[in-house]
């Protein structure tokens, strides 16, 4: 027998484009496939995956938030609330939180609230954020980490109570990711890139804890080995023009590619040879997952979520975040290891389809919907 569905209301800061706004965009998609009913608000204004969610028949609600605790933003939250009346608010990191409990005190049989956390929590170091957000637990049924050390960082530095605590890891749609014939040519086409260069790509907002300054800052030593290595960034974001400038600083206008931000990331992933993902702080990566699920072979920092989708030698190379010789090392024997590429992308693609369906998250966080409600069963509507 099939189950009832869920009404549901995602709350996020935005939904412009970034890997947790990928993730709620696939999520609620998927959600509704299942047949639960979703609805999208946004506190700040926005476009990015908004209308990716409206084509898909889901409603999205602009909050329009201006500074500091906005009483319209929370008056049109609570309004959605009432309007998709609603089984379950499922929010998406700290702001949106505390929004939506105050969003619903005194609102009469309101929804459980359901949070995830979807990276270490370094925003929490500000004192009035992390008031904040703490104060909203009390109207909060279950917190979901989206990984292992997330739920640490939370639970064991006392900001979220055990008891309401869960891991949910992310996940990505497999079939955006099959590999097609002729997928790699039309790829490099679409980059401007030949055939038989070697290509590093990082997919990810350009700011500072994503590092992409150092993959900058080492090319000028990895050309020394592989005169045809490139470096692709894709993704926009407050240092792009600092690291363009870096690049035309270095002389590597020609070797080193800023596309800005795409739409179709997924189609330009095999294009690339070698995934790298710099970061300096990461809770578990969509950019990352997505490289795993095309199938390319992975250099990751041991920070946050990383070590749980890449153990060391197995399923891609770890490397201490910020040091530049392990970097440079692991890199160099990507590029010169084909074997050693093939070997660790054919782990990375079984790894994600055994562990990281998107299904599977629908799935778990159904059973989480549940548990928030108490009763063990979906709201029918």
């Amino acid at each position: 027998m099939k189950d009832a569905s869920f009404s549901i209301v995602h709350v996020v800061v935005t939904l412009e484009r970034g890997g947790l706004e990928r993730l709620v965009t696939d999520l609620a998609i998927e959600q509704q496939r299942a047949g639960h009913r979703v609805a999208v608000f946004s506190l700040h204004d926005t476009k990015g995956f908004a209308a990716t969610l409206q084509a898909s028949g889901i409603p999205v609600v602009i909050g329009h938030k201006r500074g500091g605790i906005d009483v319209a933003a929370l008056k049109a939250l609570r309004a959605l609330i009432r309007a998709q009346r609603a089984d379950i608010v499922h929010t998406h990191n700290f702001m949106p939180n505390y929004y939506a409990a105050l969003a619903m005190v005194g609102l009469v049989g309101s929804p459980p609230l359901v949070g995830t956390c979807h990276d270490m929590g370094t925003r929490l170091d500000e004192p009035r954020l992390r008031l904040y957000y703490s104060a909203s637990l009390w109207r909060t049924a279950r917190v979901a980490m989206v990984g292992r050390q997330v739920h640490d960082r939370f639970v064991k530095g006392g900001i979220v109570p055990a008891r309401k605590a869960d891991t949910v890891l992310n996940a990505v749609p497999l079939d955006r990711f099959a590999t097609l014939a002729g997928a790699r040519e039309e790829a490099r086409r679409t980059l401007g890139l030949g055939a038989d260069e070697l290509v590093i790509g990082c997919v990810g907002r350009l700011v500072g804890l994503k590092n992409h300054a150092l993959m900058i800052a080492l090319m000028p030593a990895l050309l020394q080995q592989h005169p045809r290595a490139r470096l692709v960034i894709v993704g926009g974001g407050e240092l792009e023009q600092t690291l363009r400038e870096q690049v035309t600083r270095l002389g590597l206008t020609q070797q080193v590619l800023l596309t800005g931000e795409r739409d179709q990331v997924a189609d330009l992933l095999p294009a690339f040879d070698v995934f790298a993902l710099p970061s300096r702080t990461e809770g578990v990566s969509i950019a990352l997952l997505e490289a795993c699920a095309s199938g390319l072979a992975v250099m990751a920092t041991d920070v946050g979520g990383n070590p749980e989708i890449i153990q060391h030698e197995a399923t891609g190379l770890l490397v201490p975040p910020d040091d530049a010789d392990a970097t440079l090392k692991a890199l160099q024997r990507l590029l010169a290891d084909a074997g050693l590429r093939d070997r660790l992308g054919r782990a990375t693609r079984e790894w994600v389809r055994a562990n990281a369906s998107l299904n599977a998250l629908r799935l778990r966080y159904d059973a989480l919907y549940r548990q928030a409600r108490g009763d063990g069963r979906p709201a029918e509507h």
